[in-house]
């Protein structure tokens, strides 16, 4: 027994002789400047080579769907669209998620960024907010639709043409409501949206409308929300490429590796982008606004490259603010994404999409599959990067 207790007396005091060397040193000091290593060139050519590969993925799903009927098969598109939609959710949680727990979790912080779970805080807030903006805007908005969605009283006119069980278990229900539009050829003054700036008030998914869906009088289910959440969309990407080109600027020892990484990564996201910009409906007037979109995306890793360039001799990627300001803007940016990636990408376009609850199975596992690959590559490029 005394023994044991002298043992547990010599272990308690050999502790507290090395307490002090344990403790975490609390004078950690943040990085205060960059391992860049020359190279100019090579870090010249990413500006342009970046550019390239960001723009040609961003720009082609948006070409691919417009020329679905002219020159390219369906299934060109039906591929970048999925695997952009896998590409989109991986980006969310391994290109941003771990990037901002690492950057606001770095041991050189301190104080009260320290003392709670920002990442996951910013994450949550940021999704609330994604979700209470669109909905308002789903009420409220009103993007060249012409009319809006409020409650109108009901009349007698506007009663609709029986339809028979039978046609109800076999049409849509878009094509119901054409049915009963085109059954009504004498009352089109009494239809509901006919006196309404003078269209009908069809709506339809985005993936069934037929290109001259404006011309036509339909309007888009959800169609100022989509548009409000594809520019959030690429807010919460663009800075993300602004914070990875800066870093690319300035790396040392791994800035081929990078590099490589980056050329891939940035054209894979922008096909991620690109695919939401081509499925949302853009009137005629606004045909051009995806690829300005597209542009816009394009350019952004490429100029903060070159501010990283010519910024090498003050930039600090290990500072305390700017590991403050890249692990909160990657935290707002990761909840953009798991939002529209979970909702927008994966349940909208699975389980509520009218054209694939009707497609055979093989092309729901299909589409699944395209997603998985474009998330598992992306997960794969995260392990270089």
């Amino acid at each position: 027994m005394a023994t044991n207790v002298l043992q547990i007396a010599s272990l308690a005091l050999r502790q507290e002789a090395a307490g002090p060397e344990t403790q975490p040193d609390a004078s950690i000091q943040c990085g205060t400047n960059n391992e860049y290593d020359g190279r100019m060139g090579l870090r010249i050519s990413a500006i342009f080579v970046i550019f390239v590969g960001s723009l040609l993925g961003a720009a082609f799903p948006v070409w691919s769907k417009r020329q679905q009927s002219k020159w390219l098969p369906d299934w060109v598109f039906f591929i970048a669209k999925y695997f952009g939609s896998g590409v989109i959710v991986a980006t969310a949680f391994i290109h941003l998620l771990a990037p901002a727990q690492e950057a606001l979790g770095n041991e050189c912080l301190t104080g009260v960024i320290t003392a709670y779970p920002w990442v996951e805080a910013i994450v949550l807030m940021t999704i609330f907010s994604m979700f209470f903006l669109e909905l308002m805007t789903m009420r409220y908005g009103n993007f060249g639709g012409g009319h809006s969605h409020d409650e109108e009283p009901l009349n007698t006119d506007h009663a609709h043409a029986p339809v028979s069980s039978t046609d109800i278990d076999n049409i849509s229900l878009a094509e119901r409501k054409n049915q009963d539009l085109e059954s009504h050829p004498g009352n089109n003054a009494q239809l509901r949206g006919e006196d309404h700036l003078g269209h009908q008030r069809v709506h339809t998914a985005n993936s069934d409308l037929s290109p001259d869906w404006e011309a036509r009088g339909l309007m888009p289910e959800t169609y100022a929300a989509q548009l409000t959440a594809i520019f959030i969309l690429e807010f919460g990407i663009i800075f993300h490429s602004i914070f990875i080109g800066l870093s690319l600027a300035v790396a040392g020892e791994e800035f081929i590796t990078l590099y490589v990484v980056l050329v891939f990564h940035q054209s894979f996201e922008g096909l991620g982008l690109g695919t939401r910009l081509a499925e949302a409906p853009w009137p005629a007037a606004k045909q051009w606004t995806p690829y300005f979109l597209a542009l816009g995306y394009a350019i952004s890793t490429p100029i903060a490259i070159a501010i990283g360039i010519g910024a090498r001799q003050s930039f600090a990627p290990g500072s305390r603010g700017t590991l403050i300001v890249n692990g909160v803007f990657d935290s707002i940016s990761a909840g953009i994404l798991i939002y529209t990636g979970l909702i927008e990408l994966m349940a909208h376009e699975f389980m509520f999409s009218p054209s694939m609850q009707k497609a055979p199975v093989s092309r729901t596992l299909k589409a699944f599959a395209l997603m998985m690959i474009g998330a598992g590559l992306m997960a794969l490029l995260g392990y270089w990067a």
